[in-house]
């Protein structure tokens, strides 16, 4: 029995699951999960003292690699002062100002600790400023386990096919309208029957939560044109593709401007943090100066903001997004040409540095078409991608990462083994 096999007895005991976050247990894909020892740039090692090539980077924050020198030389500096005060610092104004300099739709911000805290309380605040009690997400869209969000989820609860979880109140279900992805019509009609009651609409610009889709053309266009004729607020959850696919957000590229947007991952360099933010009018009702209360002890905590700082300025210079796109074109590259000869339908999704390949389906433009894929030949891919070194996210339904701190020679690898694993799973 591998080391990582008795930890993972010795966590089931005291762990529900023998993890701490649900798709982290493997039982999505079979087996048991590596536990990770340590990292550096694109590689990491388990217990067992086995080396893979990183596609998954923490599920997103590492951007620049593993163990990044400017990242922990700035989180060892901040540590030498104290790990938290309760207190307000300097280096949380710097980073407030660097995040609304970088996202055009950023008056203000608030730091948080988590992408759920985030998502949590800009929908809280939404509701505070339009007077309205209800939220309109998109079927397979993950906004974290917020309560009101935890309604045809993606994510963990796509993984594990769990449309819904228990423990929320039917009334607090009820006041989240669940319309399709990638749908106007769904949303332009719900607006038709509910539109003075719906305070906002929560959105991933890209959805990454689903495995990668990209948004339709016209589709958040779309949000922003219903929005603002009913009222409701825009809220874009960049907590995946905020810093991911350009420095000022996917808003950025796309060149629309939502009410309030929520950031994560990256913007904590592998720490917890995030934050939310928008328009100034809205987020002037934020506690202490409005009546939406909001807190957080940990909140800005100094460890995280040095961090996060060290990331965004290394993503500030110049090239960065233009070498991303380049190795996430030539795994793009690579992968269709492996597929070519596969006789089954696939589908691989690639927007910059994430893409997902998708199993028995030939398109996939939504949840509904994406949770008809092959996840048994996922799995099956999964465990031959690990076995040839690859480490990838354990769901079909998650985005793998590409990072600065990959190569040619790593790219090249990941489409070698790609192409032998394809050849296993025929």
């Amino acid at each position: 029995m591998s080391l990582s096999e008795r930890l993972f007895e010795r966590a089931a005991r005291r762990i529900p699951g023998g993890v701490n976050s649900p798709v982290r247990a493997w039982g999505a894909v079979g087996g048991h999960p590596a536990f990770l020892q340590r990292a550096q740039g694109c590689r990491v090692w388990d217990v067992d003292g086995r080396e893979y090539l990183d596609f998954l980077g923490s599920w997103g924050p590492m951007i620049l690699g593993h163990a990044h020198p400017a990242v922990l030389g700035a989180v060892q500096d901040a540590m030498a002062n104290g790990t938290s005060f309760g207190a307000p610092t300097a280096a949380e104004v710097d980073l407030a100002e660097t995040l609304c300099a970088a996202v055009p739709s950023m008056e203000m911000v608030r730091l948080v600790s988590s992408g759920t805290e985030a998502t949590m309380t800009a929908v809280r605040l939404a509701r505070g400023f339009t007077g309205r009690p209800r939220i309109l997400k998109f079927a397979g869209c993950y906004h974290g386990h917020v309560d009101a969000l935890l309604v045809r989820a993606g994510s963990g609860a796509a993984t594990f096919g769990v449309p819904d979880s228990a423990g929320i109140p039917e009334a607090c279900a009820s006041q989240t309208l669940v319309v399709p992805h990638n749908d106007l019509e769904a949303v332009r009609a719900a607006f038709a029957a509910e539109g003075d009651s719906i305070a906002a609409v929560i959105v991933e610009p890209v959805a990454g939560n689903m495995g990668l889709i990209p948004p339709a053309p016209g589709f958040l266009e779309g949000l922003r044109a219903i929005t603002a004729a009913a009222g409701a607020l825009l809220i874009f959850d960049e907590v995946i593709t905020g810093f991911r696919l350009c420095y000022g957000g996917y808003q950025d590229l796309a060149g629309i401007r939502p009410d309030l947007t929520c950031l994560g991952k990256i913007i904590g360099g592998g720490l917890p943090l995030a934050a939310f933010g928008g328009r100034r009018d809205v987020m002037e009702r934020l506690a202490p100066l409005g009546p939406v209360y909001q807190a957080g002890t940990l909140s800005g905590n100094p460890l995280a903001v040095a961090a996060g700082r060290a990331v965004l300025g290394e993503l500030g210079k110049p090239g960065v997004y233009a070498r991303l796109e380049e190795l996430g074109a030539r795994l793009e590259a690579g992968m269709r040409a492996a597929l070519a000869d596969f006789p089954h339908p696939t589908t691989l999704h690639r927007i910059g540095s994430l893409f997902t390949l998708f199993f028995g389906l030939s398109a996939v433009p939504d949840a509904v078409t994406a949770g008809d894929c092959d996840r048994e030949r996922f799995g099956r891919w999964f465990r031959g991608m690990l076995e040839e070194g690859i480490y990838l996210a354990p769901s079909q339904f998650e985005c793998g990462f590409v990072s600065l701190a990959h190569g040619e020679a790593e790219i090249d690898a990941v489409v070698a083994a790609g192409r032998r694993v394809l050849g296993r799973i025929r």
